[in-house]
């Protein structure tokens, strides 16, 4: 497992729509979720997909955990999941702050699903059906996004809602 390098915004992948996985035991493909796990971890990510290591693929990580960047996130293990659905989605969103790995330094508030059910392939090639809520929702919704070349500024719905990640962290987490 070897971190890998985030591309950010403006590079071209990251607007390009993710192409589905066909072997998911090709090594290549095994190999990715190795390493998406290691660069989430190493970046305090609580998500990540591949087109942001440049691998224009349908695979994301899932990974809430507590860290810096999120204090507050619920501890999961973290979840490959590749050529993943939404099946379902509930009627309410709720609109809270969003980071991104590839857009460093500043947060959005962004409406997104409360609930959604979800399918996926695990890396052993099992389907998985979930149902997701709240935090962990909005990791997949965000995630999900990254597959159809959407990053979290697209979906704001005004710029008014945009902080400095600095701004974030004192008005936000530390209430200051």
């Amino acid at each position: 497992m070897a971190p890998l390098p985030i591309i950010q915004l403006g590079n071209s992948i990251l607007r390009q729509k993710a192409t589905e996985v066909e072997d998911i035991q090709d090594e290549t493909i095994q190999k990715l979720i190795d390493d998406l796990m290691a660069t989430v971890t190493e970046a305090n990510g609580v998500g990540i997909a591949a087109p942001q290591v440049a691998q224009s693929y349908r695979v994301m990580i899932i990974a809430s955990r507590p860290n810096p960047r999120y204090p507050h996130a619920p501890h999961m293990e973290p979840t490959a999941m590749i050529n993943p659905c939404i099946i379902a989605h509930s009627s309410t969103m709720i609109k809270d702050w969003e980071g991104c790995l590839s857009i460093p330094g500043i947060r959005g508030l962004v409406p997104r699903y409360e609930a959604i059910e979800i399918e996926y392939t695990d890396r052993n090639g099992k389907i998985q059906r979930q149902l997701l809520t709240n935090f962990v929702a909005r990791i997949f919704q965000h995630e999900y996004d990254h597959f159809d070349g959407i990053v979290f500024l697209d979906r704001l719905e005004s710029n008014l809602d945009i902080v400095t990640d600095h701004e974030y962290q004192k008005l936000i987490v530390h209430n200051i």
